[in-house]
């Protein structure tokens, strides 16, 4: 009954709550900048299981497993991951009706444990354990790593509640399936803990005694059957009975492979005569006569498992690698004989981690047995060499086949079956009786891949940048066939159809125009008007509201507030120290500012408000007579502390900052200011600064983002994102406004290492050739940055002189006269400025509740750090303290060290030492000190205009009723006009109050008196905390900023505040899409010199192939690799002129590879056959079946949204969606298959080429232990060379995947196969994944949400069953629509014919779209 239950309730579990959550896991980024911060958990087991389903492993190809185990964390801590691995003790008894698996899983462990410096925790039972509640606690991971999906239904069951209990811990759950990663992250599907959660596992799983059930069935193996209880105990007994044994045979110790493997087959045998003997030792009960294995058989079988080590010890992998591949498999009836050598294997494992004394070298625990290897000798044997016998010389024997190791002792080939431990003597002779081990023998041929030609390329470009590349590759002759079949198309010009004379615009021109400016209509005129007196108030709002006022009055730093409990203790001390504070702020005032009108008189008024204070040391200094004037009792004025440490304490934020006032001569009445920084609203700002007087038809500011743009190339400032400034920049046909632009400044140049565009970034630092200004707060090398862009400018200065000596040749040839013009040379110097100073101090705060009290309580920076922390890392360059929080902090040392030395005294300390008005930057340098000393302790022991905007808003009703009431609310799903009222309203005061999400992490001017962080999200790591903490301190109106931490674990706290600025590094910088741009530019470009420099400078300067020889030939190569395919689909012709649709594809270059996809389908006529009226009369309209299908297709190909593999094993009814999308109908999946056929052939030669790049001695090393698996091989053995005859391509395929019989075939199949050391990943090539597979085979569908939303157009529906919120519904939605646009604009200029029918069929499609998007005012509301 208790299990009926039990499984009922599951069932109900997976139905119900699985189904309810499984839509909320999303794709995000698991590793963000800030590495340091985010200490993550992997659950072992589901690391293991991950592994083992990964679909290029054979079973029994322990090695190929522990590759593909340490690839896995080897990728982690290559982006310096910080985690730990937790093996739960009672998911052992799960696994031990799976002896292979069981052994695999111990021997994993041990590995990780004895070979690896991983942390691994095994000391927890299970996840409901005391111990494991307390280190969560304690530790309080970023996420949890786990899989969802077990090897047997009860571990399915276990990791399943496993999930459900992390999400009530508030734990972000991470699936260990479907990750994927490039150079600089790795990406998983993650969900976020809710309050649900919390509610269905307290209130259902608590309910009911099955979680305890299924903690009993892990514990105690209620269905464990009696005979494997029994063998089991009676392994346990052989195997510590033959460790003693085999302990006295070798005192000195042994590898643990000659240990296993001795004691493996002993131990077996033996038990195997028992049973053969009449014992009930089986593990299943025979049915009728089943055919088992003889004890000669078993024999033999040993005999050539121990063969088969010896070669694993003797040959290197490289020889390995060469192992021929034969088809075949074990007999059914060898199942049994095999799993209890396996469950063996397991308990000599157990039993040798328990033995202290002996010394055991586990250097090869990876590499015990290699199934395929066992079965190639066996099938030598059975099939190849009929005559059952084969002998081996001895003295040969041992020096070919065995290394001189205790392995030797243990190899008789001949059983006696009178032993008692069955151990086998080392002189060989194999007797193989009539054997009959493995089945039919069946060979798979794989097609190879082609060896390409090159097709020849006459471009003086392409031989300029990689004609030292081109020697080493082969060619085609002119007259091979697939020159001649390349279609001679007339040259396509970047702004001409590809068959007529019609204009194609680029991206810049296919962005919204607002041309009002120039209209005659005087409605159009009215509403620029109203845009400028817009930005003229947003401006002002920018500048603040009290720019012309002065802190007056300011109390000292705000204390918590204080509690009903506090609130009854009286105070000791009755004096009011602000008394104090607001009499040295005038001594400050007076002494800082007006020194020069200080009198006698003057002096000896301040000495005597000093000696009332108590700081006579300070009165004395002043007026040295200070005692004759004061007679009285003054002590009860007195503050009782010295005159630093008053400062210091209460003070802090009224100490003076140091300001300039020097002028700066470039922009007249502009005094620059050392804590100013650039925000990314400087349009307002430039209207309300500048003068408006302009030039005619001129602007003095322009815009253009991806929706919209003004005053673009007649503006003297442009307001722009990277993406479109790339535009511009690589548009050959804008060149003369590029050579226009004089300075170009960069704000949050940290995005070189982020998610999403970094490439983008990484082109304009290396095409600019004007001077610039880098700015980021968040880069921890700065030199590595300031290194490579000195590289940059040295190319561009080198290029600048080879122009001006040709230039000067020039006129000396021409015998011309005149004098060349004079012209300012730039500069080619770039300078690294560091500036590590705030403006306001942040001190930050713990809310929590205790006893129904709310607590506020401070929370030192220093509170945060450890030992070992400062130790590895150091503390946090940005790591600050505001002047109270050093003196608690050297109050705290004197405390721990009592005899310390006091050099650190506030009163002695030399930047305070009698000094009446201490500054902020001498708190700094106590600040720094102190820092150091810390460090050297370690070291010594180591132990009304505004709301008009959002008129037409989605939201406009709610924003308006929250801010009448002082409340706002800001995220990034919501319009930009939006957020812009939300950020005017609060900057101008009206509101007071902003929940906002990471949306004002970058870029935004919102200062604020106090930032709260509120729960935690995966979205509030490091970087996010940096960037909205800085809000925090008004300038000009709050000296002092606090940040508050609301229920937030205490370990995130730490590692937030101690986590250091992150480190910029490279990515893979190129594209075939990137390639055709820079051809078009290089070929298309007026000034072709220019030109030629950019596209050089993009190439030859990116930043992964900085200082690495090898990277930067391996770029060429895929440049070669590129221009190859783009001439082979005739984007290119053989001079690289472009033609064709070339323009259509770098219209759509933000979606390659479904770019050339689509461009396959137009030219295959695809969407012509499908586009056919319903009428031929009259104005063409087409079915709703060509629309939804038209949609199909796009979904496909632009709104590739991967679902979990894990979806379809969870039905779930949803209210109007399909959530999963069809795939592509059968004639564009054949096409996309032949484009996918195109690209298996040109980059399957790409890697096969670069294979010559790899590093092969890492290559025969496991990537995290760094086990060496290389050596001679073996050349003097015919069996060796028999069955390692290297015969398949293995070129560019790592050397362990070959042990599981992958080839050089398999490369566009599976992932993680390819050679690790040369840095390319599957994303690199621009194959089409018609079906996305997970490494375990598990397939990952697409989400249906831009089908859904065409077919029901309702957004909550959308976000309800695809586990979105509104405003990514939102977001996701409005992409494709604009995506729609584009190809409806692109195409429509492409055809002559105005009444095609895939251009009408695109635009009735955009109109469609658009009208579901944004209703019937979809013509300006959303545009404006």
């Amino acid at each position: 009954l208790l299990l009926t239950l039990y499984l009922l309730f599951l069932t109900d579990l997976q139905m119900n709550a699985f189904t309810k959550f499984l839509f909320l896991f999303r794709n995000v980024s698991l590793l963000k900048d800030f590495i340091e911060s985010e200490f993550f958990l992997i659950d072992g087991d589901s690391l293991f299981i991950t592994c083992m389903w990964n679909k290029t492993l054979k079973k029994g190809q322990n090695l190929h497993f522990f590759y593909i185990v340490e690839q896995f964390l080897h990728n982690f801590n290559q982006k310096d991951a910080r985690y730990v691995i937790v093996f739960f003790k009672d998911i052992e008894n799960i696994f031990f009706n799976h002896p292979k698996l069981l052994s695999l899983r111990t021997a994993l462990i041990q590995h990780l444990e004895h070979n690896t410096q991983v942390p691994i925790h095994t000391e927890f039972s299970s996840c409901l354990s005391p111990e494991w509640e307390i280190f969560l606690k304690e530790s309080y991971p970023y996420f949890l790593i786990v899989s969802d999906e077990g090897i047997t239904s009860r571990q399915t069951d276990y990791l399943n509640i496993f999930i459900l209990h992390a999400l009530q811990k508030k734990i972000n759950v991470v699936l260990a399936s479907g990750q994927e990663t490039n150079m600089l992250r790795i990406f998983g599907y993650q969900v976020q803990p809710l309050y649900s959660h919390w509610k269905f596992f307290e209130q259902v799983c608590f309910s009911f005694p099955f979680y305890m059930i299924l903690i009993s069935l892990c514990e105690n193996c209620l269905f464990m059957p009696l005979a494997l209880l029994s063998i089991g105990k009676l392994f346990y007994f052989f195997v510590h009975q033959t460790m003693s044994l085999l302990r006295n045979m070798w005192p000195e110790g042994a590898d643990i492979k000659s240990i296993v493997c001795s004691l493996s087959c002993s131990v077996v045998l033996k038990t195997y005569k028992n049973m053969i003997d009449g014992v009930e030792t089986s593990e299943e009960p025979r049915e009728g006569k089943e055919e088992t294995l003889t004890l000669e058989e078993a024999a033999d079988l040993c005999r050539m498992l121990c063969l088969s080590v010896a070669f694993l010890q003797l040959l290197p992998l490289s020889q390995r690698a060469k192992s021929r591949i034969i088809h075949c498999n074990w007999k059914k009836k060898l199942s049994p004989f095999i799993r209890m050598l396996k469950r063996c294997e397991f308990f000599i494992l157990k039993e040798i981690k328990t033995i202290s004394q002996w010394k055991v070298d586990f250097t090869f625990l990876p590499d015990l047995t290699d199934n395929l290897l066992w079965k190639n000798i066996a099938y030598y044997y059975e099939v190849e060499n009929c005559t059952g016998i084969y002998h081996f010389d001895c003295n040969e024997g041992r020096k070919t086949y065995f290394t001189s190791s205790p392995l030797e002792l243990s190899l008789d080939f001949r059983i006696t079956c009178r032993s008692s431990i069955f151990f086998l003597l080392f002189y060989i002779i194999v007797v193989i009786a009539n054997i009959n081990f493995v089945s039919q023998f069946f060979q798979v041929h794989k097609p190879e891949i082609p060896k390409l030609g090159l097709i020849p390329l006459t471009s003086q470009f392409v031989e300029d940048y990689v004609g030292d590349t081109l020697g080493d590759l082969p060619f085609l002759s002119n007259v091979d066939p697939s020159i001649i079949s390349l279609s001679k198309r007339k040259e396509f010009d970047e702004r001409k159809h590809w068959h007529s004379n019609r204009p194609l615009d680029d991206d810049y021109r296919n962005t919204n125009f607002n041309n009002n400016a120039n209209s005659k209509d005087s409605k159009k005129q009215r509403e620029v008007q109203k845009l400028y007196h817009f930005y003229h108030v947003f401006g002002e709002s920018l500048n603040g509201r009290h720019r012309s006022m002065r802190i007056v009055n300011q109390v000292t730093a705000p204390l918590p507030t204080k509690t009903s409990q506090q609130k009854k203790i009286k105070s000791k001390n009755p004096k009011d120290i602000n008394i104090a504070v607001q009499l040295m702020k005038r001594v400050h005032m007076i002494l800082g500012k007006y020194p020069q009108f200080m009198k006698e008189r003057h002096r000896k008024k301040l000495a005597k408000c000093l000696k009332y204070l108590g700081f006579d040391n300070l009165a004395e200094s002043l007026y040295s007579e200070v005692k004759n004037l004061v007679t009285e009792d003054i002590s009860k004025y007195s503050v009782h502390m010295g005159a630093a440490r008053f400062q210091l304490s209460y003070m802090g934020h009224y100490l003076f900052r140091e300001e300039r006032s020097d002028p700066d001569p470039r922009v007249h009445h502009f005094i620059p200011d050392t804590w100013q920084a650039l925000i990314n609203q400087v349009v307002g700002t430039v209207y309300s600064v500048f003068n408006k007087r302009r030039s005619k038809g001129g602007a003095i500011c322009g815009v253009f983002t991806r929706d919209y743009r003004h005053d673009v190339m007649n503006s003297q400032i442009l307001v722009t994102v990277p993406q479109c400034l790339e535009i511009l920049l690589l548009s050959p046909h804008h060149q003369k406004w590029v050579k226009r632009i004089k300075y170009v400044i960069f704000d949050e140049v940290h995005c070189l290492g982020g998610e999403i565009g970094a490439e983008v970034w990484e082109h304009l630092l290396v095409m600019i050739r004007c001077p610039f200004l880098a700015l980021s707060a968040t880069i921890s090398n700065p030199e590595y940055l300031t290194e490579w862009l000195a590289s940059v400018k040295r190319y561009w200065q080198s290029f600048e002189s080879m122009i001006d000596k040709s230039t000067s040749s020039k006129i000396t040839l021409k015998g011309s006269k005149q004098n060349l013009s004079k012209t300012e040379k730039p500069s080619y110097r770039v300078r690294l400025v560091l500036y590590k100073e705030r403006y306001n101090d942040l001190e930050k705060y713990v809310c929590s509740l205790k006893d129904d009290d709310f607590l506020i309580s401070h929370y030192h920076p220093c509170a945060a750090l450890t030992v070992n922390h400062i130790e590895k890392y150091g503390i946090p360059s940005d790591l600050g303290f505001s002047p109270r929080e050093s003196i608690q902090l050297y109050d705290a040392m004197v405390q721990v060290w009592p005899e310390w030395p006091r050099d650190f005294e506030p009163e002695e300390f030399s930047c305070f030492k009698e000094k009446v008005v201490i500054m902020k930057t001498d708190s700094k340098k106590y600040e720094e000190e102190l820092k150091k000393e810390i460090i050297n302790w370690i070291h010594l022991d180591r132990d009304k205009v505004i709301l008009h905007r959002i008129k037409y808003g989605r939201n406009a009703s709610a924003l308006k009723a929250l801010a009448a009431q002082g409340i706002g609310y800001h995220h990034s799903s919501m319009q930009y006009k939006e957020r812009q009222v939300v950020e005017m309203l609060f900057r101008l005061g009206y509101i007071k109050v902003v929940t906002a999400t990471g949306s004002l992490a970058l870029g935004i001017n919102m200062p604020c008196k106090s930032v709260i962080f509120t729960e935690d999200s995966v979205f509030l790591d490091a970087l996010n905390f940096r960037q909205m903490s800085g809000r925090a301190g008004r300038r000009g109106e709050d000296l002092i900023g606090n940040v508050f931490f609301y229920d937030i674990p205490l370990p995130k706290v730490q590692r937030l505040l101690k986590s250091n600025v992150p480190q910029l590094r490279g990515q893979f910088p190129l594209s075939i899409s990137l390639v055709l741009r820079l051809m078009i530019l290089v070929m298309k470009a007026d000034d072709k010199e220019d030109a030629k420099a950019k596209v050089l400078s993009v190439l030859q300067h990116s930043m992964m192939s900085f200082n690495q020889p090898k990277m930067k030939h391996m770029l060429k190569v895929y440049f070669i690799f590129s221009l190859q395919f783009l001439v082979r689909e005739g984007y290119l012709d053989q001079e690289c002129i472009p033609r064709g649709f070339s323009g259509l594809a770098i219209h759509l270059h933000y979606h390659e590879p479904s770019n050339f996809v689509f461009i396959s389908f137009l030219e295959k006529g695809l969407f012509h056959k499908l586009c056919q009226p319903m009428k031929l009369k009259g104005p063409k309209v087409f079915s709703e079946n060509v629309m939804e299908t038209l949609v199909l297709v796009l979904a496909n190909l632009f709104g590739r949204r991967y679902l979990p593999s894990c979806v379809k094993r969870y039905k779930r009814t949803f209210s109007q969606s399909k959530v999963i999308l069809n795939d592509l109908p059968k004639e564009f999946a054949a096409a996309a298959e032949e484009y996918n056929h195109k690209i298996e052939n040109d980059f399957g030669s790409f890697l096969l080429i670069i294979s010559e790049l790899a590093d092969m001695k890492k290559e025969y090393q496991l990537p995290l232990s760094e086990i060496d698996f290389s050596g001679e091989e073996c050349r003097d053995s015919e069996l060796v060379s028999h069955l390692m005859p290297g015969m398949e391509n293995r070129t560019a395929v790592s050397p362990f995947a070959c042990l599981s019989e992958i080839t050089d075939q398999d490369l566009f199949n599976i992932d993680m196969i390819v050679l690790r050391t040369i840095d390319v990943h599957d994303k690199n090539a621009p194959y089409f994944w018609l079906k996305k597979f997970d490494r375990d085979g598990s397939r990952h569908h697409l989400n249906a949400y831009a089908f859904d939303f065409y077919k029901h157009g309702s957004m909550a529906a959308l976000a309800l069953d695809n586990g979105l919120n509104k405003g990514d519904a939102f977001a996701a939605i409005k992409d494709f629509g604009l995506l729609i646009q584009a190809i409806r604009i692109s195409l429509a200029e492409l055809c002559d014919d105005e009444q095609d029918d895939v251009v009408l069929a695109f635009g009735q499609l955009s109109d469609a779209y658009c009208k579901k998007i944004w209703g019937k005012e979809k013509e300006q509301s959303h545009r404006s």
